[in-house]
């Protein structure tokens, strides 16, 4: 019974703080979900880049899509989780409340699933690249980590594909179709953008305006 509890503290506290250490200073190699796209047939597509690679156009525009609080909390959003819950009881269309750095935490460090499981793990290791890796770190490795469509991976590889141009160059409007097609990269496409994503986008142009003139980029860039 010790050897099980002793496993389980490895497997469920230890485990995750070596890992988040390590992946503080070195880029995450590949994660659960491009070895199950790779599986799939889908290619490999990444270049990691730093932050100073990456244009700020697209940090504004992933924080006014995905999570406009993102400098504020500290890895969880009560608000949106409890705006999320009330959407989903009243039977409206199904909303997550998570945040990037919940994102982050799930991307890069577990598998693809919905399981008690791995929301547990999920809160784990989103406290600890909070405390451990800082906001401007964990913009990084989501950036880089994201799926941008089949087998394309993080802001150099989308940028690329989509636009032919380095994240470096994105424009404000390249940027804001980027964060337009992330909740559904293999379907949507940002190079060829249809009557809904050009809305979308449009109105994540604005809000990354409005990100921008408040400051809630301030801890990134």
């Amino acid at each position: 019974m010790r050897n099980v509890i002793v496993a389980g503290l490895v497997v469920f506290f230890i485990g995750p703080v070596v890992v988040v250490a390590i992946y503080r200073f070195v880029p995450p190699p590949v994660t659960f979900l491009m070895i199950q796209r790779t599986i799939e047939g889908r290619g490999f597509e990444r270049q990691w880049v730093p932050m100073s690679q990456i244009s700020p156009t697209l940090v504004r525009a992933v924080i006014a899509a995905e999570d406009a609080r993102f400098c504020e909390h500290h890895g969880f959003d009560v608000g949106a989780i409890q705006k999320a819950m009330a959407a989903n009881e009243q039977g409206k269309t199904l909303r997550g409340g998570s945040t990037i750095s919940q994102q982050t935490a799930k991307n890069v460090f577990l598998w693809p699933s919905r399981d008690w499981i791995r929301k547990g793990l999920e809160a784990w290791f989103t406290v600890l690249i909070e405390v451990g890796w800082g906001k401007e770190r964990i913009m990084e490795v989501y950036l880089n980590s994201i799926e941008w469509g089949p087998g394309v991976y993080g802001a150099e590889a989308a940028a690329q594909h989509s636009f032919h141009v380095h994240a470096s160059a994105l424009t404000a409007a390249q940027a804001a179709r980027l964060a337009a097609i992330l909740p559904k990269p293999l379907s949507w496409k940002a190079a060829a953008p249809g009557p809904y994503i050009q809305r979308r986008s449009g109105k994540i142009t604005r809000n990354a305006g409005v990100v921008r003139r408040q400051g809630l980029t301030a801890c990134v860039i």
